[in-house]
């Protein structure tokens, strides 16, 4: 066995304590420079050594002349010396002893001709200056090695900040979780909501790049207010990198579904767990809301986060608004204005002298909100519930307010009963769909059509996948109102789109090819289907209904020209929901009833089913003869509107109750019905 000698040991320390970083090295330079200074000290002192004097300059003889007799006699009196001579003589001066510095004057001269080189061009004496120049050397050696030592310092400091690993010191903020193309949406929402808040804050933890995510961010996110957005880089599933953006002291937590995964479910789970199942974590609940993108992992999602958690299923989420949107023109914009914080937000409020009232007696309780559904006491959630149910004690009232200080009761107006129309009778017909394009949202899409058609309606499906034919072909099966039929073609091809024969259809679904094409690769060949169906519209008098999904928001604004009558941006909708839900948790429930076919949902009927056309009545009217069919109302689309951007394409949700509003025959009421 090798024997480890004493200086061997030395060394092994010394190359230790190097290594310790900045602050090590700095503590190495400060040592040698007290045991320089020190040592010049000691020998300043020891050997008297100090800078020579010099020579004090020979007087100037002067002359006085004084302009009378006496100075006369003076003057001759000093050139024959006769007055010397009067004078006696002067005792011989005794030479100065020479004294050295003392202890503390000699460390401060060394010291300062160890720090500044210029110091040493003062000194006399060649020995004194000698000894001098070599403090002034190794004085020159020290300082540049301390000024590199700080710059690199500063320099690892700098990058390891622009890493983002420092810790996080912020409370009751929003925490991110993961990146995604929804994120931009996220904060400038969040942004929104928190325009009042106090120090609001929003903190993003992903694996990516700290600079890269600023710089997306100021890119991309116009205006984030007084919201102050905080980077960090490290793995959402990582313990110790979750610590850094202490989660234990969030308001709410956002987990967004990673678009750099296969099976991104599984790391959103993962997120979960490292927050439920931290050792280090709160004792209060999480409010957590996670996005997944498969309906069969919501279950292990939830038994993970239990009731911490609130899922949001983004792709099915966009399927079930494609299918509703699809059959209502103008729906998606009802849907935005309900889920951005732009305008009328969804509030819950406890009016406890509503207790013992019914629902339908409470509809025109306020003037300037919209009473949609109530919040029982239990827990659980219904929109426009039947009529006659009563409102309790510790029951809230669901509304549609633009703030929540603006949900006030208010006198009742009256109505206009002779403006009312009679409930007209209608049997529901077989309609006949076309969906254009193809990817995984379409199997949701078809199925979710199904609930919605009457018996023996009749879907088309046109993509240039094969994929797509299996899919289509394994669940057509399945239906119960649908007949489906699969047709293998380009859809930006014209000569295939004027063989369909359009005008046959009711409705028209765009899809983008998501799956197989980059974002706007596949926004493009979207444009370009939609500018044929128009071109095809135009040319042959037809007229359609379309709804096209975009993948870029920004795509929007050049499709517009093409005047589709909804456009289904699938990451605005669902970051707007995201947003919404960590906001607020208990509008989960709400969410879910408003997107399932099964529970109420929201339509645009003809106005001219409900009220006269050409009669001025304000919208206490329109609310009475809604609820007579067991409808709450809560706006109305007016058709001269329809392709003003300005105007929320004639879109007005939670309109003042007492305003006068004239409809004409091609005007929507917006309702929430169970059909």
């Amino acid at each position: 066995m090798r024997r480890i000698t004493f200086w061997q040991r030395v060394r092994y320390w010394f190359d230790n304590s190097l290594s310790g970083g900045t602050a090590s090295l700095i503590g190495w330079l400060a040592m040698i420079s007290l045991a320089m200074v020190l040592t010049a000290a000691v020998f300043l002192v020891a050997t008297g050594l100090k800078p020579e004097e010099e020579p004090a300059p020979e007087p100037a003889a002067v002359e006085q002349t004084i302009g009378n007799p006496e100075s006369k006699d003076e003057t001759a009196k000093i050139e024959t010396g006769e007055k010397d001579a009067e004078k006696p003589p002067a005792e011989p001066e005794k030479p100065k002893e020479e004294e050295g510095y003392s202890f503390a004057e000699a460390a401060w001269q060394s010291l300062m001709h160890s720090i500044d080189a210029g110091t040493v061009a003062g000194d006399t004496g060649w020995k004194y200056r000698g000894f001098m120049f070599l403090i002034t050397l190794g004085g020159i050696f020290i300082v540049s090695s301390l000024i590199g030592v700080l710059t690199s310092g500063l320099e690892g400091k700098l990058e390891e900040l622009q890493k983002g690993r420092s810790f996080v010191c912020e409370e009751n903020h929003t925490l991110i979780l993961g990146w995604s193309s929804r994120i931009f949406l996220v904060i400038s929402e969040l942004a929104k909501a928190n325009e009042n808040a106090k120090k609001p804050r929003v903190v993003i933890l992903a694996d990516k790049d700290k600079v890269e995510m600023e710089d997306e961010i100021r890119a991309k996110v116009e205006d984030p207010g007084r919201t102050k957005v905080v980077c960090r880089s490290g793995s959402p599933i990582d313990l110790s990198d979750l610590e850094i953006v202490n989660p234990h002291a969030t308001k709410s937590i956002i987990i967004l579904s990673p678009e750099e995964f296969s099976d991104p479910d599984a790391q959103v789970i993962k997120m979960i767990l490292a927050i439920t199942n931290n050792p280090n974590r709160r004792e209060e609940k999480y409010h957590i809301v996670a996005e997944l993108r498969d309906p069969k992992n919501v279950e292990v999602a939830k038994m993970v986060g239990r009731d911490e958690v609130e899922i949001v299923l983004a792709d099915d989420l966009i399927s079930r608004i494609t299918v509703q949107t699809s059959r209502q023109t103008g729906l998606s914009v009802v849907y935005k204005e309900l889920l951005d914080f732009g305008g009328d937000e969804i509030y819950f409020s406890e009016q406890t002298s509503l207790a013992g009232k019914t629902y339908g007696e409470s509809l025109a309780s306020f003037a300037d909100s919209a009473l949609i559904g109530i919040r029982f006491a239990n827990g659980k959630t219904k929109l426009n519930p039947p009529m006659d149910t009563k409102i309790t004690a510790g029951d809230k009232v669901v509304v549609i307010a633009a703030d929540d200080d603006r949900i006030n009761l208010s006198a009742k107006t009256d109505f206009s009963d002779t403006a009312i129309v009679a409930k007209p009778s209608g049997k529901a017909e077989a309609e006949k769909n076309l969906i254009l394009g193809w990817n995984k949202k379409g199997e949701t899409i078809v199925r979710e059509m199904d609930k919605y058609v009457s018996k023996d309606s009749r879907l088309t499906v046109v993509a240039d996948l094969e994929e797509a034919r299996r899919t289509v072909e394994e669940i057509a099966a399945e239906l119960t109102n649908l007949k489906v039929n699969f047709v293998f073609g380009d859809t930006s091809d014209r000569e295939m789109l004027d063989a369909l024969d359009l005008t046959s259809y009711q409705h028209v679904i765009l899809l983008c090819y998501a799956d197989d094409m980059e974002i706007q690769e596949a926004d493009s060949k979207t444009l370009m289907t939609l500018l044929h169906l128009r071109d095809i519209e135009h040319k042959k008098g037809e007229a359609y209904s379309v709804v096209s999904e975009m993948l870029d928001v920004k795509n929007r604004a050049l499709a517009e020209i093409a005047k589709a009558d909804d456009f289904i941006v699938s990451d605005e909708l669902a970051g707007l929901l995201l947003t919404q839900v960590a906001e607020n948790k208990e509008l989960g429930n709400v969410f879910d009833d408003l997107f399932d076919a099964d529970g109420a949902e929201i339509y645009l009927k003809p106005a001219k089913d409900y009220i006269k056309p050409g009669e001025a009545v304000n919208f206490y009217t329109v609310l009475e003869s809604a609820k007579r069919r067991g409808e709450t109302a809560i706006g109305y689309r007016l058709n001269s509107d329809a392709n003003d951007a300005g105007k929320a394409y004639g879109v007005r949700v939670n309109p003042r109750k007492n305003e006068t509003i004239t409809f004409s025959e091609n005007d929507k009421v917006i309702v929430l019905s169970e059909n």
